[in-house]
């Protein structure tokens, strides 16, 4: 079955989701677009700095995540007294992956916003009103 532009036209008029899709999959639009500048990461002297840079972060996020357990399990011991080797686990483990998760993720943030890789990044987006047109229109 053959289905012409015209018919694509009113499908698209009619329904907001659809005219939606059409301006996402314009040329130039959306994930298509990529990046348009070299990123100073792939000079490879940038990417050593700020990799070992992101390295020292991590070590002393490991340092402060360390002494952070340290502390709450001695805590929990003075206030609660032994309870279970499980929850001393649980607790630690839970403070630490979550310390050490959320570290990791901002220090990649840091990483990327301090070589300036996130300017060498063109978003090609559409403006707003391109998205949310009235269904009137």
């Amino acid at each position: 079955m053959k289905c012409g532009k015209r018919r694509i036209r009113r499908l698209h008029a009619a329904n907001p989701r659809l005219r939606l899709l059409r301006v996402a999959k314009r040329p130039g639009l959306g994930h298509g677009g990529g990046m348009a500048h070299k990123s100073p990461l792939d000079d490879p002297r940038n990417a050593a700095h700020a990799w070992a840079r992101y390295r020292q972060i991590m070590k002393l996020l490991l340092l402060v995540t360390v002494v952070t357990v340290a502390i709450a399990m001695g805590l929990l011991f003075a206030h609660k007294g032994m309870i279970s080797v499980h929850f001393y686990i649980a607790v630690a483990l839970g403070i630490s992956l979550t310390m050490l998760l959320g570290g990791g993720l901002m220090g990649l943030v840091f990483l990327s916003n301090g070589t300036g890789h996130d300017e060498s990044v063109d978003n090609h987006m559409p403006l707003p009103d391109e998205l949310w047109r009235s269904p009137e229109d």
